[in-house]
């Protein structure tokens, strides 16, 4: 039996999402202000070791010993010089110490200042979005993941939460202005596109099974979406390198603050890997729920479909990279590939198509 309906409640959740967004903004602005102090102060460091690399030469040229020059050329200011060390150590700390996220990702001794505010303000975001969610859940009277608006709200709360967990363990705060961006995006849309008054479910939803199959779907979403963020990442800095190493400008200077694309690649299989387990779960679960509400596991209907492609995608991508020796850019691409059917599933198929999950926005 569905608990009554709180209007007050659902205007309250909207409040709070409008506040999480304008937070979430404040932070994305943050996290770009990381990036941009630490490339410059790291561009003002590569031209102060320049500057110190052509005095040290003068000496060399009036007479001065080769083991003395030698000595000197192979300092940190030299170091600093050689465009290879950034490509080939790129999220490492860089040089004259400034500090960046090496390769295991691991918190660094210096404090970045505007990192830590962008940080502090995504948590506050994080617990707005939270009480925006619960306030809708409290409202419906049910779990506030029904429909359309409700499944991205709740998504993005996720995605964020998610992302802040994961900062326990590892530095990957270069990855904030993107994952933020991209939760941003998910509320904009959520408000625009598919905001859905608070409301009870259609009969065939009242199922113990929402509450199982949609929660490890929004999860694995969640986990696709970092994922992304992290494969994007991957292709500008495999560009990136090579540039550097054949010689060319460093022209992305805020790029040092990310790791090396292998770094970033074997962090995103693994947690792929996460999420495709839980999206089997989803098809599993899914199926059974099927079941249940329609009387056969499956019926080709066309968000049951789409589900299993991206499925495929995943799969094929777990599978190409262990075994295939499908790396480096094919693999980000896949993955990318993968996320975008994720995207398809949600926006296209469920406005276009019309089939048994129509009326469920989901």
């Amino acid at each position: 039996m569905p608990f009554g309906i709180n209007e007050t409640m659902g205007q309250y959740s909207e409040l709070f999402m409008l506040l999480a967004a304008g937070t979430y903004t404040v932070a994305f602005i943050a996290f770009a202000w990381d990036l941009a102090k630490s490339s410059k102060a790291l561009r003002a460091v590569d031209l102060k070791a320049a500057q110190a690399g052509a005095a040290t030469k003068v000496p060399v040229a009036a007479g001065v010993g080769a083991g003395s020059a030698g000595a000197r050329l192979d300092g940190p200011a030299d170091r600093a010089e050689r465009p290879s060390s950034s490509a080939a150590k790129a999220g490492d700390a860089g040089a004259g110490g400034v500090v960046t996220a090496d390769g295991d990702m691991k918190y660094a001794t210096e404090r970045r200042v505007p990192a830590r505010v962008a940080v502090a303000l995504t948590t506050l975001a994080v617990l707005i979005h939270g009480a925006g969610v619960v306030t809708r859940a409290l409202g419906a009277g049910r779990v506030p993941w029904g429909n359309m608006y409700e499944f991205l709200t709740t998504g993005a709360f996720l995605v964020a939460a998610v992302f802040l967990l994961s900062l326990i363990r590892r530095d990957l705060r270069f990855l904030g202005t993107f994952v933020v961006g991209l939760v941003i995006i998910m509320l904009v849309a959520a408000s625009v596109a598919f905001w859905t008054p608070v409301g009870h479910l259609v009969p065939a939803l009242q199922s113990y099974w929402l509450v199982i199959h949609v929660s490890i779907a929004v999860l694995s979403s969640a986990l696709f979406t970092l994922t992304f963020a992290m494969s994007a990442l991957q292709l500008v800095q495999s560009h990136r390198q090579k540039t550097v190493a054949a010689g060319g400008a460093d022209k992305l200077g805020f790029m040092r603050l990310v790791p090396s694309a292998l770094s970033l690649e074997n962090l995103s299989y693994r947690i792929n890997a996460i999420a495709f387990i839980g999206w089997t779960f989803t098809l599993m679960f899914g199926a059974i729920w099927a079941e249940k509400a329609w009387g056969r596991f499956w019926g080709w209907d066309t968000k049951e479909v789409w589900t299993f492609v991206i499925w495929v995608v995943y799969a094929g991508y777990l599978h190409a990279r262990a075994t295939r020796g499908w790396t480096g850019t094919r693999a980000a691409w896949l993955s990318i590939v993968g996320y975008l059917c994720v995207i398809f599933n949600f926006t296209i198929v469920n406005q276009f198509f019309n089939g048994l999950h129509s009326y469920s926005g989901l």
